[in-house]
């Protein structure tokens, strides 16, 4: 069943695309256009009287560059002055950081189960108990997973096989076919030999030698190529990478970074009956993803995305947050992830702390104004029950990437950004198609909304991570050109047309993991 989806309009200026057709909506469109361009209003009167008076601000001028020639200062030591100013405020600028293209691999059809192959292998499992089997059967129905997700053939054998021989099979499969097709989409712009960084994260599989050096070996990259290996972060980590990769490309000019999202499941697919730890058996697929940034200036015109902001948030110092999501060990030895009672109010603590360190980047006048007015009121004249305001976010980005961590994550971020179905789409299609990918599912996301023809030149997307710890990161990608469905291999490609399709409503009984 297809849910209907309002248009966008190649406009950069908000539209009610995601909106709704509440009447306060096409207010608080107003308020915001007028808001948004009073300053431009107020610019309208000095400029017309600087046009108006131009032949007599040249004629001063002229007037006083020549009294400086005949001073005594001489000439060349003012353009040397000059120049020195130039040099120094072009050499203190940032590179630009942009992205050139990405890929996000599609596993191996025989890797693809559905639920029911799920139940069938858990209830051959002898592990269970016959409760928990009914458990997990409640769990996979009300997920928001599909059944054309994948896994590896080491967690549907019978009895599963945790060594690290399948570990790095799964691991490399999976890192191996993003990057090849990565290579493919810029065998135009870079060969594996011009790649200066390489940062990979994979958060439960840090064997040695390192994945990254698993890529140096098979891409035989050159000897002074800088690699780094993150575990142990989370499902954020992906956006972690591009942070460590941002600032490595301040220092390193004219460089290419290679960023290689992944997770392995094969070690840390529970089978125990600790129901706190059985829920990410539910979530978890198989996924990766390829991405390419370069500090260039002449890759500008044939990159997709420029970054323009990342901003991280770290809540570890809280003794909840820090143990919301745990890896340990049960009662019986078997590991897993154990997922808290406390891990819904912990994430939205962690939003909260993030965007308001990214509120005052991106949000347009209009709405920093109204949350400035309200923050007057609580804390100034103690008004106490007035409700706090939460931006509109709609209205700093056309897109959005919320980690598909689980379908109740989705629907309370829904809920607290006021985001709409078309919004959310590429967050809960990913879930259901794909599953919960860790890391790397936010690119699968950006790939959906590639694949829908969604990205206009100029538009902004805001992808948001979260991950254990616990973490909360936001990345913002500036779109340089339109991206057509057609660039390139795309995971969604050869489905797009059958998508969105309706998913269940999620029970309480579904607690979200985020990594």
């Amino acid at each position: 069943m297809h849910i209907p989806l309002l248009p966008r309009t190649s406009s950069n200026l908000p539209t009610m695309a995601g909106y709704g057709s509440n009447k306060n909506n096409y207010l608080k469109l107003i308020y915001h256009y007028l808001i948004s361009n009073t300053i431009y209003i107020l610019f309208i009167f000095p400029l017309v009287a600087l046009i108006t008076n131009q032949h007599i601000i040249a004629h001063k001028l002229w007037h006083n560059l020549l009294q400086l020639i005949n001073s005594n200062l001489p000439v060349h030591l003012i353009l040397l002055l000059i120049f020195l100013a130039t040099v120094t405020f072009f050499m203190s600028r940032p590179r630009e950081v942009y992205l050139v293209d990405f890929a996000c691999c599609k596993p191996n059809p025989c890797y693809r189960t559905s639920k029911v192959t799920c139940m069938d292998v858990t209830s051959q499992n002898k592990t269970f108990t016959q409760e928990n089997i009914e458990f997990q059967r409640k769990l996979f129905e009300r997920s928001g997973v599909g059944d054309e997700t994948y896994l590896p053939p080491s967690v549907i054998d019978v009895p599963p096989k945790p060594t690290i021989d399948e570990a790095r099979k799964e691991a490399e499969s999976l890192i191996f076919l993003a990057i090849d097709e990565l290579l493919a989409k810029t065998k135009e712009v870079v060969l594996p030999q011009d790649v200066g960084i390489v940062i990979v994260n994979c958060s439960v599989f840090t064997p040695f030698p390192s994945l990254c050096a698993t890529i140096v070996n098979r891409y035989k990259l050159k000897e002074d190529v800088i690699t780094y290996n993150l575990g142990g972060m989370g499902c954020s980590a992906g956006l972690i990478s591009v942070d460590l990769a941002k600032h490595l490309l301040q220092v390193h000019p004219n460089s290419y970074a290679l960023i290689v999202s992944v997770e392995s499941l094969t070690q840390n697919w529970y089978c125990g009956n600790n129901r706190s730890m059985l829920i990410s058996n539910c979530l978890f697929r198989m996924g990766g993803a390829a991405i390419l940034l370069s500090n260039r200036l002449s890759d500008r015109h044939r990159s997709k995305y420029q970054l323009v902001h990342v901003v991280r948030t770290h809540n570890g110092a809280d003794d909840k947050s820090y143990t919301s999501a745990y890896q340990q060990e049960d009662e019986t030895g078997r590991r897993g992830l154990a997922l808290s009672k406390d891990l819904m109010a912990v994430a939205g603590e962690a939003l909260k702390t993030n965007i308001t360190t990214l509120g005052p980047l991106v949000l347009p006048l209009s709405e920093q104004f109204l949350f400035l007015v309200v923050l007057i009121a609580k804390k100034v004249f103690r008004m106490r029950k007035i409700k706090s305001y939460l931006p509109d976010f709609k209205l700093a980005f056309e897109h959005f990437c919320i980690h598909a961590g689980g379908r109740a994550v989705l629907d309370e971020l829904e809920k607290k950004l006021e985001l709409s179905q078309w919004n959310m789409e590429p967050s809960r299609m990913t879930l259901y198609r794909y599953g919960n990918t860790s890391s790397s599912s936010l690119w699968y996301e950006l790939a959906y909304l590639e694949a829908k023809g969604r990205i206009k030149k100029g538009d902004k997307t805001w992808q948001i991570g979260f991950g254990s710890g616990f973490k909360c990161n936001s990345t913002v990608w500036h779109a340089l050109r339109n991206i057509y469905p057609n660039e390139g291999s795309n995971p969604w490609m050869d489905e797009i047309d059958k998508f969105p399709v309706h998913v269940p409503q999620v029970s309480s009984i579904i607690r979200p993991t985020m990594g």
